[in-house]
């Protein structure tokens, strides 16, 4: 069949030998995503006028922080401080009452209501999230409409936690009746048994620590522990 524009790097991250390839496609937006921000486009007014609302979450940050553009890093903070500071001070003006003893739930002033905002936004993590959101779909619509989809998931080698709910959740948007049950069931058996693969890993990474094990080969153990952190937390450990 012909391949569409998200088909290419849905089928690329499949095709990997990689522990979870729906990590492999989110790393690969995450990094399109840091390149496009400190790259021309930060001088561009929209784009500065969003990332001066927004921010940068934690990690994102210290993405763009590794990026050899730091004088564009310094820019967008600059500008996003500048912006947070100009609206604090408008907000500090405003009275505030202490809140009733009485009252837990009360709710926060507009001050620590617009900090929180700031901390809950990212520029990074929302150009990351519309093309994840479709990269998603697109691995239903592969399932539906490539009969060797299946396949790729079947031979892929499992996936990480947090991507496997995901799947399992949203699999009932996209898909119904004997697909959904046969995916669910696919999706399922492909988890655990790659989750049961690296845990022989691990076991034998430990075991490799008795010294009656000392000249025993390593087999696939010695990347057992960053695979291993891959499929429980998705996260890569470099």
């Amino acid at each position: 069949m012909k391949e569409e524009l998200y088909m290419i790097p849905v089928n690329d991250a499949f095709d990997k030998d990689c522990e979870c390839p729906v990590c492999s496609m989110y790393r690969s937006i995450e990094s399109d995503a840091v390149n496009f921000t400190l790259g021309p486009s930060y001088m561009e007014d929209d784009i500065r006028m969003v990332t001066d609302k927004s921010g940068f979450c934690s990690s994102h940050a210290a993405m763009l922080y590794k990026h050899q553009n730091r004088l564009g890093l310094a820019l967008m903070l600059h500008t996003h401080m500048k912006n947070t500071i100009e609206n604090l001070e408008k907000l500090s003006k405003s009275p505030v009452k202490a809140p009733s003893f009485f009252k837990k739930n009360t709710t926060p002033d507009k001050l620590v209501q617009f900090v929180e905002n700031i901390n809950r936004s990212c520029y990074v993590c929302s150009r990351i999230d519309g093309t994840f959101d479709r990269y998603i779909a697109t691995i239903f619509h592969l399932y539906r409409t490539d009969s060797e989809f299946a396949g790729k998931i079947k031979r892929s080698k499992g996936f990480c936690n947090n991507h496997f709910i995901l799947l399992y959740k949203r699999a009932a948007d996209f898909l119904s009746g004997n697909d959904y049950q046969e995916f669910i069931e696919l999706l399922t058996k492909s988890y655990i048994d790659n989750l049961k693969r690296v845990n022989d890993d691990v076991e034998w990474f430990t075991d490799k620590f008795d010294y009656r094990n000392a000249d025993a080969p390593w087999k696939n153990a010695k990347d057992a522990l960053i695979r291993a952190i891959q499929k429980t937390n998705s996260t890569f450990v470099e």
